[in-house]
């Protein structure tokens, strides 16, 4: 008798390339949601990280009875400094250290020498590790990582010790407009010039401490809610425009140096940009053109900002300029509405 045999099961070589081709399908649309939800999960840190420097820029306010200035010079400057008559100090990001649970920085950070000393520079100029470590909060995760370098500035200024690596910041003090945006961006406006913001005071270091023009939350006329104290101006050394890497700073290339936390020029002077967001400044674009000074931010249609209450917000890239200098101003005496 014949014996009956069953044919085996299985894909055809069409069918398998079928489910191959589905498969991949599902793939091509599922990524772009991953990616959203990742941007959206990086967004949020970011934006914490923002509330978290809010309450301690508050910490140093209840402390010193003042918020912290920009940045601050010496007056005369400390003597007995190998690198010569430093007269620069420290930034606002490095003030609150204390505050956002970085004793040990601010222990061995001598607030009363200048950041161009070695007592307060990292090797190969000086001995003090403060300087290039590296806060987490002080990072967006949006932003692209990097190691900053400023031995390029050094060398080009002739103090060449090879490599200078310095802790970043992806946020930065808002000091206030600069002179030209009223002209370019916002003529209609009552913005006045360079140091309106609530941060935009410039400290002297004299023989009684910390001295200048103090302000206070009680001095923000606008109200802390319509004031802004800390924003987004991520990637630097780094050159950004629109998304589009130009360049790391260098001889050849000198722009963006501000990057390190500890540096007081971190601090943002908003001027407006061209529509592209190339440093020739030509008409007025305010947020995510550039990361040459001005607002912006790895995110999609905007960037984070902190108000001087303690509250973040998403600034949007549509944002009008002048509504933005309404902004930035403590004392400008606009008139802005809850959106």
């Amino acid at each position: 008798m014949a014996r009956l045999t069953r044919s085996r099961s299985g894909f055809t070589l069409i069918e398998l390339l079928v489910v191959i081709a589905i498969i991949a399908i599902l793939i091509g649309l599922l990524l772009p949601a991953v990616q959203k939800v990742r941007e959206a999960a990086a967004r949020m840190q970011c934006s914490n990280h923002l509330k978290q420097i809010g309450i301690s820029m508050h910490g140093y306010h209840d402390a010193q009875g003042y918020l912290p200035p920009w940045g601050y010079n010496f007056s005369p400057a400390p003597s007995g400094n190998p690198y010569g008559s430093q007269t620069q100090g420290h930034s606002a990001m490095s003030l609150i250290l204390p505050h956002i649970e970085q004793d040990n920085l601010a222990r061995i950070s001598q607030y009363n020498r200048s950041i161009v000393d070695p007592v307060n520079m990292p090797p190969n100029y000086g001995a003090n590790p403060a300087g290039s470590a590296q806060p987490k909060i002080y990072l967006c995760p949006s932003a692209p990582g990097r190691q900053v370098d400023y031995g390029p500035y050094f060398a080009a200024n002739g103090l060449n010790r090879g490599a200078l690596p310095l802790g970043v910041t992806d946020y930065a003090p808002m000091r206030g407009t600069h002179s030209s945006f009223r002209s370019r961006c916002a003529p209609n406006s009552t913005v006045t010039n360079d140091d309106n913001g609530a941060l935009g005071w410039f400290g002297s270091w004299t023989a009684n401490g910390l001295e200048g023009a103090k302000t206070r939350l009680e001095h923000i006329g606008d109200g802390t809610a319509n004031t802004l104290l800390v924003v987004e101006i991520a990637g630097r050394q780094s050159h950004y425009t629109r998304g589009t890497f130009r360049g790391t700073f260098s001889a050849a290339y000198p722009v963006n140096l501000n990057a390190a936390w500890a540096d007081y020029n971190i601090k943002v002077t908003v001027d407006g940009t061209d529509a592209t967001g190339t440093v020739n400044r030509g008409g007025c674009c305010v947020v995510n053109c550039t990361n040459n000074d001005e607002i912006y931010g790895f995110h999609s249609n905007g960037a984070n900002v902190l108000r001087a209450d303690g509250s973040v917000s998403f600034m949007r890239e549509s944002i009008p300029a002048a509504t933005l200098g309404a902004f930035i101003t403590r004392n400008g005496g606009e008139v802005l509405s809850n959106d």
